[in-house]
């Protein structure tokens, strides 16, 4: 391997590190805030992809179809349940929630399917129109069961996922699709060596996302929301933050961060119906490195995930999976001695 090779599979491994980054961030968000492990985030990626996809094709998206009936399953388990608590007065509030503000994004996608449309404007409704879906899901299926042990959830999740993969075969077929590049600019380093935009934008957008999220979670009031929750469910409730509410954010957080990265990785990836699954357990991968609790931690583990998949490729392209998901093993093994070793500190501390 010369220097050049490693410098370009170097590069070709940050960019997948920037989206493992993104993703990874999205699972511990949700995870930190309600327990699950949400499995179903790589199909909600795969879906902005196709559904830029079926844009560029002059087609309308079947997404719309799908939000609008996940609408309707939402608007009918919020109105049920107000009626059961007795709270009918509410149920305007619902409406609106669940009924009005979840057809924003398809009414765009709807104007962004003629001809003539602005790029730009396929890309935004492209990404809008996902960012409903984590949170209908949310209400849908988790919340009836947000008190359920973390195997529950964990099954219940994996179920979600075969669902989706299911009804994206059904919406988009097997054929797999690619975007046209969002930018055909190019970035030229020393010695004449040259990095497509794609690459230089997937970067930029992992780090100006990964720098928002930060000053969210840290200045402001919402951000201090979902950190208190994810820290104690209890205390938050006693202290007037309602978990419901915050893990409803997280889901939109989550469903706009996979939004965003189906766009950013349809230019350079085929993607098909199911392709959101790998990409989701290798932003896992990363997201278990950070204990499903640490963003920075996440972050390292996912450029680490980037680059020795990127490496793993030049050696065996058959194995680059395999040699990614095995990192799991010496992390598992390096926490199980840690948490053996803080229960005996705890014991030596009680005697």
């Amino acid at each position: 391997m010369t220097w050049d090779v490693a410098l370009i599979l170097g590069i070709d491994g940050l960019a997948n590190g920037a989206i493992y980054l993104l993703a990874g961030i999205g699972l511990v968000l949700i995870f930190s805030v309600t327990r699950v492990v949400f499995v179903p985030f790589g199909d909600i990626a795969a879906f902005s992809a196709l559904t830029l996809a079926a844009f560029e094709t002059g087609k309308l998206p079947p997404t719309i179809g799908m939000v609008i009936f996940l609408a309707a399953l939402a608007l009918l388990t919020e109105v049920g349940s107000l009626l059961r608590k007795g709270e009918s007065r509410h149920i305007p509030k619902a409406l609106l929630l669940w009924g009005v503000l979840p057809l924003v994004p398809c009414a765009i996608a709807w104007a962004a399917a003629r001809a003539g449309v602005p790029v730009a404007l396929q890309i935004v409704a492209s990404v809008l129109l996902v960012v409903p879906v984590a949170p209908l899901l949310a209400r849908v299926v988790f919340q009836p069961i947000a008190d359920a042990s973390g195997l529950v959830l964990l099954i219940v999740s994996l179920a979600l996922h075969f669902l989706l993969s299911g009804l994206g075969l059904l919406f988009f077929g097997p054929e797999g699709s690619r975007t046209s590049a969002l930018t055909s600019a190019t970035l030229t380093l020393g010695d004449g060596f040259t990095v497509s935009g794609q690459v230089v934008l997937m970067v930029s957008a992992a780090i100006v996302l990964s720098g928002l999220f930060f000053l969210v979670f840290e200045r402001t009031v919402t951000g201090k929301a979902l950190r208190a929750t994810a820290v104690n469910r209890t205390g938050a409730r006693l202290v007037g933050i309602r978990p419901a509410r915050t893990a409803l954010l997280a889901y939109g957080c989550a469903s706009l961060l996979a939004g965003l990265i189906g766009v950013l990785i349809a230019p350079v990836t085929t993607m098909y119906y199911d392709s959101g699954f790998i990409i989701g357990l290798k932003a896992f991968v990363a997201a278990i490195i950070g204990g499903l609790v640490s963003y920075p931690v996440t972050a390292i583990g996912a450029l680490a995930v980037g680059i020795i998949e990127s490496f793993a490729s030049f050696w065996s392209g058959a194995l680059k999976d395999v040699i990614v998901f095995s990192l799991l093993i010496p992390v598992l093994m390096a926490r199980s001695y840690m948490a053996r070793h803080h229960e005996e500190e705890a014991e030596e501390i009680d005697q």
